[in-house]
């Protein structure tokens, strides 16, 4: 551990700083990891028990249940059920605006992985260049005072240097495989947000022709019977 710490510390002061940037990537992967769970986003059991309640217009109830949860999926069906009464546009156009507002916050953080990914490479190659610049520095100083330089001295300060950009590397390349893996996370839950979004618009205020609160399949078959012309048995 001792010989690790002496080895680290020889890339001098940028090193500090490639080392804070490995703590925040890990930190914030953690976090959104943690936070971009199936259970916290789209919770299976309240999909379930929120769409049988749509689907049977039991409206008050499904009310209820967002207001017992905090998923995104319950806020996007939160601010459709306040705009209710209203037309279909209006309707999509809050559920739009909800999952929009959610979007952002299943992205927040995600951004610092990629920025991290970006900057810990570069600062890598900052330490190189001054430690690169130290070291010739050294040998100039030498040169002049003997009149010539070890090439041992002239390696081990090369090395040295060369310590920032393996550790810039080596932060930046889990980093960025985590940014891409929680985008791709993301990405699926925003599509399944807004599929879910699309189904409650269409149950709340379905399209023309089709009746509200009832299964589509269902509700193919009952206006086929309504709309049947009567027979003298049948009036009978």
């Amino acid at each position: 551990m001792q010989d690790a710490w002496e080895f680290l510390s020889r890339g001098g002061p940028v090193m500090i700083v490639i080392g804070l940037c490995s703590v925040a990537a890990l930190t914030l992967f953690l976090e959104r990891l943690w936070s971009l769970q199936r259970r916290r986003v789209i919770p299976p059991r309240f999909a379930e028990l929120l769409f049988a309640h749509l689907r049977n217009g039991r409206l008050r109830e499904a009310a209820a249940l967002c207001d017992s949860s905090d998923s995104p999926l319950s806020t996007i069906a939160a601010a459709a059920l306040r705009h209710a009464g209203d037309s279909r546009d209006v309707l999509r156009a809050a559920v739009e605006e909800r999952g929009r507002r959610e979007a952002v916050s299943l992205e927040r953080f995600v951004g610092g992985l990629g920025s991290i990914a970006s900057i810990a490479p570069l600062l890598g190659l900052l330490g190189t260049i001054t430690g690169m610049i130290n070291t010739f520095q050294r040998v100039d100083q030498t040169l002049v005072q003997t009149g010539q330089v070890s090439p041992g001295a002239l390696a081990s300060g090369i090395w040295e240097a060369l310590i920032t950009t393996a550790a810039g590397l080596a932060v930046a390349i889990p980093t960025y495989a985590a940014y891409k893996l929680l985008l791709g996370r993301i990405d699926r839950f925003i599509i399944e947000l807004e599929d879910h979004g699309s189904q409650i618009v269409d149950i709340l205020v379905p399209p023309k022709g089709i009746p509200a609160h009832q299964d589509r399949e269902g509700d193919a078959t009952e206006a086929s019977d309504d709309t049947r012309p009567r027979t003298s048995g049948d009036a009978s």
